[in-house]
Order: structure tokens, then C-alpha cells, then sequence
């Protein structure tokens, strides 16, 4: 019972994740965040197995970092979804392999443009407008298709996620409870508000 989306627009990438670790038919957590920022422009959302996820999750950053650490530069988005790509496609061929479904994206300073990619457990990667992993997806990608448009400021973004988030409380038999959403954009990443758009202070 995991929902995590994904919506680009004309400078910025939203990503947007439920908070509940669940459990069979139990909550177990409510206040769980499964995004990760992977770098000063990069965040990745995951769904999947509990262990999986944190996991790969971290696999990931450590090695993104590393990356930057060696070559003193941090690799672009389409390079950073490449590589986790192939690292769940060799993890698919090995005797444990990995049930981590993906939203990884962000703000590409050296063409000023933002990207999103869409990835499953099974290696699959593409590059897309929005997305929707879980089953937020069945309900959410209509109402993107609809209101979604590639030149949309971050307000209309917040507009249309605040869309989807709203026929999911409406249409889904399961409360999935509050949302994390970030910003990726040139300023780097943020955490703000869904109903306000306001940022997240941490504590």
C-alpha cells in the first residue's frame, strides 16, 4: 500500500511519497520518509520491500557520492538513473535480487532543464513527463494526463499534485495519511508544504 509520484515542469521536478510503513493491515509508522536525496539536484522515491528499499536506497547515494568524490563532479540525472538502472538489472540476475520500484529525477544545471525517470524492479527505465508508482497510479496518471502541461510554473505543479493526492484521499479504500514531497530544481532540493507550498523547516 505505497504511492509515490512524480510531475515535472517548466524548472523543477516535484516528487511526492506517503508517509505510512505498514504491515500487513497494521500502520506501523507514520511519519516514514521514502525519498532520498541523492544529490545537490537529485532525489530518488522508492517503493517496494522494506529492506529493499532502505538498502538499495543508500547503495545508491554512497555510490553517487563516491562518484563525485573520484571525478570532482556529480553525475547528471539521465547518468545517475543509467547507473541505477543497470544496478537493478545485474541485482535481477543474481540469486537476491532487489523489489525496489523508482522515481529518480531532478534539475540538470548544465542544460537547465529538469528530468524525471520511471523505474521497476525488473530494470526498466523511461523517461517521463509524471509518473506514479504503487497504486496511486491508477488513480493519479489520468488527472496528470489532463492537467499537466510542460511549461507549468511550480504553483500549477503543486495544483495538480494537490489533484491527485485529493482523488486518491477521495477514491481509495486505505487513509495512506500525509505526504513528503520535495522540490528539485536549480536552487537544489527542498522539502515544502503540499497544502501551503511553503518549506519544511527540519527539526
Amino acid at each position: 500500500m505505497e504511492v509515490s509520484f512524480g510531475i515535472t515542469g517548466k524548472d523543477y521536478v516535484i516528487f511526492a511519497s506517503d508517509s505510512s510503513a505498514n504491515r500487513s493491515i497494521v500502520r506501523m509508522k507514520s511519519g516514514e520518509d521514502k525519498q532520498k536525496v541523492i544529490g545537490k539536484h537529485l532525489v530518488m522515491a522508492y517503493s517496494g520491500e522494506p529492506g529493499d528499499t532502505l538498502n538499495f536506497a543508500e547503495y545508491v547515494e554512497r555510490n553517487l557520492r563516491l562518484y563525485q568524490i573520484r571525478n570532482h563532479l556529480p553525475l547528471r540525472p539521465s547518468s545517475a538513473a543509467s547507473w541505477t538502472r543497470l544496478q537493478l538489472a545485474n541485482s535481477l540476475r543474481s540469486r537476491k535480487p532487489y523489489s525496489v520500484n523508482l522515481l529518480l529525477g531532478g534539475f540538470d544545471p548544465t542544460n537547465g532543464k529538469p528530468e524525471l525517470f520511471w523505474i521497476d524492479y525488473l530494470g526498466t527505465l523511461g523517461t517521463v513527463p509524471y509518473a506514479a508508482h504503487g497504486y496511486g497510479a491508477y488513480f493519479a496518471l489520468s488527472t496528470m494526463d489532463r492537467w499537466h502541461t510542460p511549461d507549468m510554473d511550480l504553483e500549477q505543479g503543486l495544483v495538480v499534485l494537490r489533484k491527485c493526492v485529493d482523488e486518491l484521499e477521495k477514491r481509495f479504500i486505505v487513509n495512506l495519511g500525509e505526504f513528503t514531497v520535495r522540490v528539485a530544481d536549480k536552487d537544489g532540493v527542498r522539502q515544502i508544504n503540499l497544502r501551503t507550498g511553503e518549506p519544511v523547516v527540519p527539526l
